[in-house]
């Protein structure tokens, strides 16, 4: 046995007490507030809770990167310390989380609605696993008194969290109340509603921290255990290969059921470690010596023993990789506690559970008998352990007990928006917990965008009574479901009735006190488009003066009065002196005065509804252009009036490739895009023509640039296209490659999440949301 080993042993050795109470069956000494706790005498642990990574869906070459990244996290802890790695299966409270999820009913007339919609997420929960994977890095050093704990692990979290983001984990410190939470919901599961602990007062009562987290009753036989009316075991990994699958800590933690598996890790030092391998080695040449002087003796010439070969060569691998590649050895532990209702319940899913690792591999678990208290408690995360059953390992074969397997959204007030293909679980996505929530669907035709696009929109108008939302639809897709939700569709053509005012302005307009400069920059694209040419430097001195005067009454009177129109604005240019100003005026005259002046009215249609679809599919060719202009400056008042309101706006713009074809729509999209964040808005683009929109820089930052990405079914070249441009991997490619509608992978943030999403069709949501012919009688 190696030193370093004898030393944590003989640090960790407490006189063993009978426990007479279920409180002294809990290995605390002390806990400290920042989440420290006094496991054993001078023995100090605290806990790191790190997230998950999409490892699984990732390529070859990224897993090897990957993996390398694991291996600089385990190199890091250095010797004297324990280190445990704890995998926390807990399923959500079904109760709770079908609460949390559910729409609240507002007696607006739309309630049928919330009440199908809610009978789907209630559906896709009960399909879900409700599992939720909690991670943790539990460290115990040997520390004379609790600063000096103190510094250490100020020194290890902060080198851990380095370390864990290079492969995109992030990790935080869990302290002493979130810490307790996990052991109060695995002694008391069912119960974890219930745990109110306020942790300084107890302190300040000197109460013991055990009365709040520990069972009722505990109950132990020779192989399980009872712990209040949960059956537990306790098992072990007792033989494995030196190598084993990537997959199998993933495998293992697959079962859907409370449950937690733990790897212990002891580092032991180099120069120790070095001495015990040419130990080791030494051992094997001497035996090898020994069998080939026999075999002179007995004139066996040539005989070989292929188990001393292998062993040699074995251990002249593991010192190569000592020297050459950083590896360090470890010794190992792999502990694993499963939880069940019943007695033959926990039988089964042992079996399971041994069925499961040994099929194919030469692992193979056993259960503890007679030590499940020792095995529970070397279990849970408390940083202790009760059971000595080592194997030496290498960096590279205990990186291969991966622990990272695929990323979970669920962020909190989130919408729904699928299942995740690797997990089953739910996907919940919250805007604005992303660095900017603005999102991009791609996909061909057939693929599910249009109707992500509308049951998000539902989701939004259903869920948020406190949200608007405003649609730019130029295929006419939207009304049956604009109109079914009391919302308002704006037609707009040359023909309309419904006049939107190019001119309309709030005093919110901008942030700055006067908004008539962005005003004015708007015009100028404006009178551009209206004109088909460039302006010049006297143009744009003269429509900035324009727009200052025609303004100026409408801006004293505090925004009250009728806000100025294009026909007012081309009087002004006519009683400007400049010769400019009268051919700016001549070229406007067919817009304002002319068969194309549906911009140059009054706004008369119900700008105030939470739900508009502004339908611009009637517009012609030289009016598309300009509608496109001021339907995106409406818009653009409207959530600059939203922001003072406290409301949140949703902006869906369908085909935004055909803003892409024009220079100012693209040029004004782009400034949109990208304020409409301080604006507490949330903007959407969809789109079938990826190659086309592609070919605009301004289209291809947009979209680098979107938190919130949705790539439904892609034809070859956008893939490829995509996957350049965002880095996506060739496994991660086949989940939007010759899928069925409605499955893809979103770009969350930094994350790539695989996803399904089926809606039910005997629905009348259904109905109001497909574009498939005939599924919308």
């Amino acid at each position: 046995m190696m030193k370093s080993l004898k030393r944590m042993r003989k640090n960790e050795k407490e006189k063993f007490v009978i426990p007479k109470s279920v409180q002294d069956v809990i290995p605390i000494k002390a806990v400290y507030k920042d989440g420290i706790f006094l496991v054993g005498n001078n023995l100090y642990s605290k806990t790191f809770k790190f997230t998950d990574i999409n490892y699984n869906i990732a390529s070859d070459e990224d897993k090897q990167e990957l993996m390398k990244g694991y291996w600089a996290v385990i190199n890091s802890f250095g010797a004297g310390v324990t280190v445990k790695m704890t995998i926390n299966n807990h399923q959500l409270d079904r109760a709770e989380f079908e609460k949390s999820i559910l729409l609240r009913y507002e007696y607006d007339g739309l309630d049928n609605y919330r009440k199908e919609y809610n009978d789907m997420l209630l559906d896709k929960a009960a399909l879900s696993n409700c599992i939720v994977q909690d991670k943790y890095f539990t460290v115990t050093v040997s520390k004379k008194s609790i600063d000096d704990a103190r510094a250490f692990f100020n020194r290890v979290g902060n080198d851990l969290t380095a370390r864990l983001s290079r492969i995109d984990s992030k990790c935080l410190p869990v302290n002493a109340e979130e810490k307790l939470r996990i052991f109060h919901n695995f002694y008391r599961s069912g119960d974890e509603q219930n745990y109110n602990l306020d942790f300084e007062l107890l302190q300040n009562q000197g109460c013991d921290i055990r009365d709040y987290v520990c069972p009722d009753s505990m109950d132990f036989y020779n192989d399980y255990m009872k712990i209040n009316d949960k059956y537990c075991r306790v098992i072990f990994l007792r033989n494995y290969g030196t190598f084993v699958s990537d997959d199998t800590i993933a495998e293992l933690t697959s079962i859907n059921r409370n449950l937690m598996l733990s790897v212990d890790f002891l580092p032991t030092p180099t120069d120790e470690s070095t001495k015990e391998v040419d130990k080791v080695l030494l051992g094997i040449q001497t035996e090898k010596a020994n069998y080939n002087r026999k075999q002179v003796q007995n004139q066996n010439y040539g005989a070989t023993n292929y188990d001393l070969e292998q062993r040699e060569a074995e251990i002249l691998e593991v010192k190569n990789d000592m020297r050459n590649r950083d590896q360090r050895l470890y010794s190992t532990l792999i502990t694993m506690v499963i939880t069940a209702d019943t007695k033959q319940e926990l039988d089964n899913v042992t079996d399971t559970v041994f069925s499961m690792v040994s099929n194919g591999s030469t692992a193979q678990f056993a259960i503890l008998r007679y030590q499940q208290l020792d095995g529970l408690n070397t279990v849970l995360p408390f940083g202790v352990r009760r059971i000595n059953c080592f194997r030496t390992l290498t960096t590279e074969s205990l990186a291969a007990f991966m622990p990272f397997n695929a990323q979970e959204v669920r962020h909190a007030h989130g919408t729904y928006y699928g299942q995740n293909t690797i997990s089953g679980n739910m996907i919940f996505v919250n805007r604005n917990q992303l660095l900017n929530g603005n999102c991009i669907v791609l996909g061909v035709s057939g693929g599910g965008k249009s109707f992500f696009v509308k049951e998000d929109a539902t989701s939004i108008i259903l869920a948020n009574p406190n949200a608007d939302v405003l649609i730019i639809d130029p295929e006419r897709e939207y009304n049956l479901l604009v109109n079914a939700l009391c919302g308002e569709v704006v037609n707009i053509s040359s023909n309309s009735e419904n006049h939107i005012n190019a001119m309309d302005m709030n005093k919110n307009y901008e942030d700055d006190k006067n908004p008539i400069a962005t005003k004015s920059e708007f015009i100028m694209s404006l009178c551009e488009q209206l004109i088909g040419g460039t302006v010049g430097p006297k143009d744009k001195s003269i429509i900035d003066r324009c727009c200052r005067n025609v303004y100026a009454n409408y801006i004293k009177s505090g925004y009250k009065i009728t806000p100025p129109t294009l026909k007012d604005f081309r009087e002004e240019l006519l009683n400007q002196p400049e010769t400019e100003a009268q051919e700016l005026a001549l070229a406007l005259e067919l817009f304002t005065d002319g068969s194309l002046n549906t911009f140059a009215q009054p706004t008369n249609v119900d700008i105030n509804n939470r739900l508009i679809c502004y339908d611009i599919l009637d517009l012609g060719e030289q009016l598309l252009p300009v509608g496109m202009l001021v339907v995106l400056d409406n818009i653009l008042n409207r959530i600059t009036s939203n922001r003072t309101k406290g409301r949140t706006t949703y902006i869906f713009i369908d085909e935004i490739y055909l803003l892409f074809a024009q220079k100012y729509t693209a040029d004004f999209l782009y400034r949109v895009w990208k304020r409409v964040r301080k604006y507490g808005a949330f903007a959407t683009g969809i789109t079938q023509n990826v190659g086309d929109m592609l070919q605009s820089n301004t289209a291809r930052t947009m979209l680098a640039n979107s938190e919130f990405t949705v790539m439904l079914n892609q034809n070859g070249s956008d893939r490829l296209d995509l996957s350049k441009l965002l880095n996506i991997s060739d496994n991660q490619t086949e989940f939007f490659t010759n899928v069925q509608a409605g499955h893809g992978l979103m770009k969350i943030g930094g994350h790539f999440v695989p996803y399904a999403n089926e809606f039910p069709k005997n629905t009348e949501l259904y109905k109001l949301m497909t574009t498939k012919p005939g599924e919308n009688i």
